[in-house]
């Protein structure tokens, strides 16, 4: 049975699994992962025979987060089919989680996509992968690394090569980050990325997000959780821009817009920055 993580960031990964889970069985979905239940599947029981009052934790989790991240989802399928489409040819997923996207999206066989996260995530994943008979559709690379230390090299060591045009994704990990190490990131990144490169980042009222992760934090736990204030902070764009990388902003109501699903409205300024490097 694989070990299931029941603290930290990597908890949150079982959330987003469920609020997969629960979007592949509606009738309109926006996307289908039937791996989404089998993590799910594998998760429950560990809840059910230690802490069964977590497992509701995760769920009120779940519901809480429910229409925001589900179509966050899909705006970053379309963020990455259109960068593969342009000509990226690796997919960087940074804090992984339980993400899919090798194995549900219709991607090019000729594409690598590198899963970076933590090897208590991996030592839930891989099994559960493994026992279902997933299948990934292009080249896939579970990468063993910690952002907060030196990743670029883990990623290397499993074939990522900097000449060639990468899509990075980041679905919130960076908000789990220290600032200067939120930057880092970024900085390291930049170092490794080949001209074309794409960069998409969801753009948030600072204080708001870190309110968001306060409170996600309290319904994992289950206790009141430290204030957070991380991320890469409000000027995003302007670090972005002195690294080298053009960007253009989305408005958040424009992109659920095209996506076809009502969605209750934003704040102003709320939305993604989508990122391209410079040659």
């Amino acid at each position: 049975m694989p070990t299931v993580p029941t603290a930290g960031v990597a908890m949150t990964a079982i959330g987003v699994a469920v609020i997969r889970m629960w979007e592949s069985e509606r009738a309109d979905r926006l996307y289908d992962d039937p791996l989404a239940r089998a993590f799910v599947d594998a998760a429950r029981p560990s809840f059910a025979s230690g802490e069964p009052e977590r497992w509701g934790r995760v769920e009120a989790l779940a519901e809480k987060f429910f229409e925001g991240r589900t179509m966050a989802v899909r705006v970053v399928d379309d963020g990455v089919a259109a960068a593969v489409a342009g000509g990226c040819a690796q997919v960087v997923i940074l804090g992984a989680g339980l993400d899919t996207r090798a194995y549900r999206m219709a991607l090019p066989s000729t594409v690598t996509v590198f899963e970076l996260d933590l090897p208590e995530l991996f030592a839930f994943k891989e099994p559960v992968l493994a026992a279902v008979g997933a299948i990934p559709i292009c080249v896939r690379h579970a990468v063993v690394a910690d952002l907060r230390d030196e990743w670029p090299g883990a990623l290397v060591a499993n074939g990522f090569s900097a000449e060639v045009p990468t899509v990075w994704v980041d679905e919130g990990v960076l908000g789990y980050l220290s600032r200067s190490a939120a930057v880092r990131v970024v900085e390291r990144l930049t170092e490794w990325s080949a001209p074309g490169s794409v960069f998409d980042i969801g753009r948030f009222d600072a204080d708001s997000q870190a309110d968001r992760y306060d409170e996600l934090r309290t319904l994992v736990r289950g206790e009141r959780a430290e204030p957070a204030r991380g991320g890469l902070g409000p000027d995003v764009e302007d670090l972005l821009a002195g690294l080298g990388w053009d960007t253009r902003f989305e408005d958040w109501g424009g992109l659920v817009e095209a996506i076809g699903r009502p969605s209750a409205p934003s704040e102003p300024g709320i939305g993604m920055i989508r990122a391209v490097r410079r040659a």
